[in-house]
This record gives structure tokens, C-alpha cells and sequence, in this order.
């Protein structure tokens, strides 16, 4: 089929242009701007212009290595959103609808899942296909605009996209970005019965959008265990009954206080949104006796941690719950949340700053030292 080009904004260049992209040469390397070709589309492929890009506590990891088998250098930027500029002949959304110049759009960031592995037909855990490449992660960009932090990216055929529903802005989706889809994903692993008390570790974009979800699951209490007080006080304003600041108090302090707001028991369901791997066992503590345990905030390797099988798990009678990543059905739910309820939470209080392509590298050093609570890379 023919590649179709649809007019959208003056800064639309044509093949053999160059598209300004921010690319992690290495971990631990400056951020560079480059200049890539545009390429041209193969059919079944779009190119869109993109409108936001997020700056995810991932994108840090990546930056000092914490995650093996990167391709660097790579573009950043798993979860974006953007404008359809150009498509490689008819490409239909989810819904079947041919895709048309200017529709704003997101895709999963998770692409060439297999659906023929072992993981994929017996497991039914897409996450784990040896197959999975990830956006902004495990594509290099010498092989292309295959990652958010550019003024344009390019969806291979096949990437799973959506059309954000009318009243969805693209700056409320993007503020609930990365952290959506991976909440709605560890809240379906937690269970939440109606009433539970429920422990969220972390104040950061996952652990905020858990607070949330924690809520519509039915949770009957939500206590965020977090710093620094910016995104405490956005906890609060997104509903948390209580918010525990770990700058005040040590860890047996927390573990204590957790237990004297659940009536001395702990947490029915605690979730583990740190990235800290010290975090694992105080959360296994504030966790009640038969209660669950989803940890999902370690996801890259940053240490270890030394725990007591017996007093921590056995005794304990706890199930723990692993959490990686998520598939299209925790995005495609995850946008139709925040189109539901974004008036009621206002997403869009998370952002924090946003930046210019030649500010990428800043953005990711207020990231890492919880300047802000959401950073966007605005690249346009």
C-alpha cells in the first residue's frame, strides 16, 4: 500500500529530513540532542508528532544502568502521546477505525510480544514473552524514532494504538502516563476486597495512581507511606486517608504508625511503589498476618535485601505478589479511567514541570531528586 502523508502542523518535515531527538548515549552519559532522518514509512506503520513524552523513574534507572540488556544509545520516553502526521497506507485503532491526519493518539508502549510462546498461550503472562521489546527501553535509536523524547516517533506496524476519547485532554492522560497502566496491573494482583485497608509505598507517579485505583477497586482506607511532602499533599488531594512522611519517622516508626491505623493488625493489602529494595521487607511488616503483598517497583536491579523467611513470610502466613510490567488490556482500561474520573481526581496535578528537548537532561536530574512530581518532555 502507498504511504499516505496527512498535513498536520508547519514543522512536518518529509523523508530524508531531519527529526530533533534526545538520546542516553550510554548509562551514565550526558543526554545529546541529535538530529535523525525521518524515515519513510513502511506500510502499516505511522509517524506521529508528538505532543507529550514522560519522564518516568524508569528513565533514571537507565540513565546509571540499573536495567540489563539496554541497547544504548537509546530515545527515552516509553509513554507519550501524539498527533497522526503520516500513515504507511490504512491503519485501523483498536476499534477497527481508520486512523486520520491530526487524531490524537497513545499506543502501548510494549510491542513484538510473540502470542505464541509459552509465556503467551499456556502462562497468559504476555509481560514475561522472551519476544517483548519496549519503546524507549530495548530499542536502540540507531534503529530509528523508536522512543517519546523526539519531535516525532515511529509506531512499527502492529504497535497496539488508541485514540484518546474526546474529553480526555493530552495532558491529563500523560500525567497519569507510565504509572497507569502499571497500577491498574498491581491493583488487579492485589485483589482489593471492599473495605480493605490498603498500604501504598511510594508517593511517586505509580504509587499516586494507586491511590486512586486503590479507591475505585473499594478499598475502605489508603495510607501512603512516601516523601517528600509535595507529593504527599497530592496524595492527600487524590483521596489518601492518611499519609505517612518517611522523612519523619524511621522505619520501625513507620511500621508502628501503619499498625495504629489499622487497628493494630497491618495492612490488608500493601503495594510496593518505591524502587527502594530496603521498602520490601518494612512492607512485608505493615502488612497484617494472612494479607497480601504486591511488589511492583522493583523493576530494574538496584541491591538486595536481607529478610527472615520465618517472622516475615511463613509465620506471617503473607502471599507476596510479583508485578512487571503490563499488557494492552491494563492501558486500555487505564485510559478509559481517566476518562471517566478525570474531572473528579484532576490527574493533571501531578505535572510538575515541563521541557524542551535540549532540557531533557535536566528534567531527568529533577526526576531523580523529587523536584517535581511528573515531568513531561514537550517537544514542540
Amino acid at each position: 500500500m502507498p504511504s499516505s502523508s496527512i498535513p498536520s502542523s508547519p514543522t512536518k518535515t518529509t523523508a530524508g529530513m531531519t527529526v530533533q531527538a534526545a538520546v542516553m548515549p550510554a548509562a551514565g552519559a550526558p543526554i545529546e540532542l541529535r538530529a535523525l532522518l525521518r524515515p519513510a514509512l513502511e506500510p502499516g506503520a505511522i509517524l506521529l508528532e508528538t505532543i507529550y513524552s514522560e519522564v518516568c523513574g524508569t528513565d533514571v534507572h537507565l540513565h546509571h544502568g540499573h536495567l540489563a540488556g539496554v541497547p544504548y544509545p537509546i530515545i527515552p520516553g516509553h509513554v507519550s502521546v501524539g498527533r497522526v502526521a503520516e500513515t504507511g497506507g490504512v491503519v485501523n485503532d483498536l476499534d477497527g477505525a481508520a486512523l486520520q491526519g491530526g487524531d490524537v493518539i497513545t499506543f502501548l508502549d510494549v510491542h513484538e510480544t510473540c502470542g505464541k510462546c509459552w509465556y503467551c498461550t499456556v502462562a497468559k503472562a504476555s509481560t514475561r514473552c522472551p519476544s517483548r521489546r519496549v519503546y524507549g527501553i530495548t530499542y536502540s535509536a540507531d534503529e530509528g524514532l523508536l522512543g517519546g523524547w523526539a519531535e516525532a516517533i515511529y509506531l512499527k506496524p502492529g504497535v497496539k494504538t488508541l485514540r484518546l476519547p474526546a474529553n480526555l485532554p493530552p495532558e491529563r492522560f500523560i500525567a497519569a502516563g507510565c504509572g497507569l497502566p502499571t497500577s491498574v496491573h498491581a491493583i488487579e494482583r492485589a485483589e482489593i476486597q471492599l473495605g480493605d485497608s490498603v498500604v501504598i509505598q511510594g508517593s511517586g507517579p505509580v504509587g499516586l495512581n494507586a491511590v486512586i485505583l486503590a479507591q475505585l477497586q473499594g478499598a475502605g482506607q489508603v495510607i501512603v507511606v512516601g516523601a517528600p511532602a509535595q507529593r504527599l499533599e497530592v496524595a492527600r488531594a487524590f483521596g489518601a486517608d492518611e499519609t505517612v512522611d518517611i522523612t519523619e519517622h524511621a522505619p520501625g516508626g513507620r511500621i508502628r504508625r501503619v499498625k495504629e491505623l489499622t487497628g493494630g493488625r497491618g495492612a490488608d493489602v500493601t503495594i510496593e511503589a518505591t524502587g527502594v529494595p530496603a521498602a520490601v521487607r518494612e512492607g512485608m511488616q505493615m502488612t497484617r498476618d494472612a494479607g497480601r503483598y504486591v511488589i511492583v517497583g522493583q523493576y530494574t536491579d538496584v541491591g538486595e535485601v536481607a529478610l527472615n523467611p520465618h517472622w516475615d513470610i511463613n509465620r506471617k502466613h503473607l502471599e507476596i505478589r510479583g508485578c512487571w510490567g503490563s499488557d494492552f488490556s491494563h492501558f486500555y482500561r487505564g485510559v478509559r479511567v481517566v476518562a471517566r474520573y478525570g474531572d473528579r481526581f484532576g490527574w493533571e496535578r501531578m505535572i510538575s514541570g515541563e521541557y524542551r528537548l535540549a532540557d531533557a537532561g535536566q528534567a531527568l536530574a529533577d526526576v531523580e531528586s523529587l523536584k517535581v512530581v511528573k515531568a513531561l518532555i514537550r517537544p514542540r
